[in-house]
Formats: C-alpha cells, structure tokens, sequence
C-alpha cells in the first residue's frame, strides 16, 4: 500500500476506537493515531500528531481530524514533515472508513478522492 492513515482526535479513546473499527474492514492499510495531549487530558498534541504521521509506513498520507484545533496541530506538523501529508476536510469516522477501505481495496488515489468528495465538511 502506498497511502496510509493519520487519525488525530482531542480523546485518546476515541482515536483508539476509530483505529479499531478501520483496522477491522482494513487489517493492511498503514494506520495510525494521535488522540488528545501529552498528558493525557482533552486536546491535541503536536509531540503525538507527529509520532502518528513519522510511524505510519507510508510516504503518503490523509490525515482526519475531529475538531479544528487538532486540524491546526496537522497543519504544524505537515509542515516539518518529509512524508506527503493531506488533510482531509470529511467527516472524521466516515471520510477515514471510506478512505481505508478503498486502500484495503486497491482503489486509486484520484478515485479514493472522487469518493471523499461529497464527505467533506464545507
């Protein structure tokens, strides 16, 4: 697989949650997760965000975020990062699940875009 998965919440459970429900329908897709701060209260953490997308297996990756100060803490790292990082603007569950699995499915990269469209939070 070429694309992975960045998953960034402001609760560490629901980032582990989400990343057990993607891994279920895409056991081969590189995931990983980043969910509230350091020390583990509510909230986002540029250190956690960054180990998320510099341990994912892939070079390129979407990143989804569930609120927007966690969106901001992507922007930050994407932009100290040597891998090809999009954020994607879906909602957080469902744009993340449609994306893995058409990954797990051997989709294109244009037509996982096409699909995550009508997803995206305007």
């Amino acid at each position: 697989m070429t694309l992975g998965i960045v998953l960034a919440s402001h609760v560490d459970h629901i980032a582990e949650g989400a990343y057990r429900l993607l891994k279920e329908s895409a056991p081969n897709v590189s995931i990983t997760y980043a969910g509230g701060t350091d020390d583990g209260e509510v909230g986002s953490s540029y250190a956690l965000i960054e180990a998320a997308i510099e341990q994912n297996d892939c070079d390129k990756i979407y990143c989804f975020y569930d609120l927007g100060s966690a969106k901001m803490t992507l922007e930050m790292v994407s932009e100290m990062t040597d891998k090809d990082v999009t954020i994607i603007d879906a909602a957080f569950i469902e744009g993340a699940y449609t994306a893995c699995a058409l990954i797990q499915g051997g989709y294109k990269q244009a037509e996982i875009d096409a699909q995550l469209e009508p997803l995206k939070v305007k």
